[in-house]
């Protein structure tokens, strides 16, 4: 019961993780990424769809996303999403595909950026503390209703707080790298 526990751990982390690692990957760098346009909706045939799932989307160059949508009907349609999306980004077409450039970074903007990156780490290790304040009670709850010794629980609360050093860490290192990668001109 004890792994259980710390399994479940480790898996409830790994996801706080991930999902920070997502959010991340969705801040523009001034660099054509195509995960900036993960969150966007598009209408098709009645139905919300994403819109890598209606479009082939391509980096051609390092400021320019293409868009190239499996329908022409849906140029207008796709352009329109990314406008509402509230990005920042104006989508231009030719006819066949959508290009959008993407703009470089002011300083100002880098700064406010760079403030985004730290409120969403911040939210990741305030999940990361959660988990482990719920385990370590799950412990504690598991230790008294089993009769298991204080030695081991106590060892157990250790390999917790291993755990989450750990992924605080790397949510630390993910934080370095995003903030490395908004200065970069």
């Amino acid at each position: 019961m004890l792994k259980d526990i710390y399994n479940n751990a480790n898996q409830r982390m790994d996801q706080a993780v991930e999902h920070s690692r997502t959010e991340l990957s969705k801040v523009r760098t001034g660099r054509a990424n195509p995960d900036i346009l993960n969150s966007i909706m598009v209408e098709y045939y009645g139905s919300m769809m994403p819109l890598n799932q209606v479009s082939t989307v391509s980096i051609p160059e390092p400021r320019l996303i293409t868009l190239q949508p499996f329908e022409k009907t849906l140029i207008p349609i796709i352009e329109k999403a990314i406008m509402d999306s509230k990005l920042g980004l104006t989508p231009n077409n030719n006819g066949n595909s959508i290009l959008v450039p993407i703009p470089a970074l002011s300083e100002e903007r880098r700064k406010d950026l760079i403030k985004y990156v730290h409120q969403l780490i911040e939210e990741g290790r305030v999940t990361i503390r959660n988990i482990r304040r719920d385990i370590l009670h799950e412990i504690k709850n598991f230790g008294e209703s089993e009769h298991i010794s204080e030695d081991e629980i106590h060892r157990q609360e250790t390999e917790i707080q291993t755990i989450t050093d750990n992924n605080v860490e790397l949510l630390n290192s993910l934080q370095g790298n995003k903030e490395k990668e908004l200065m970069e001109f």
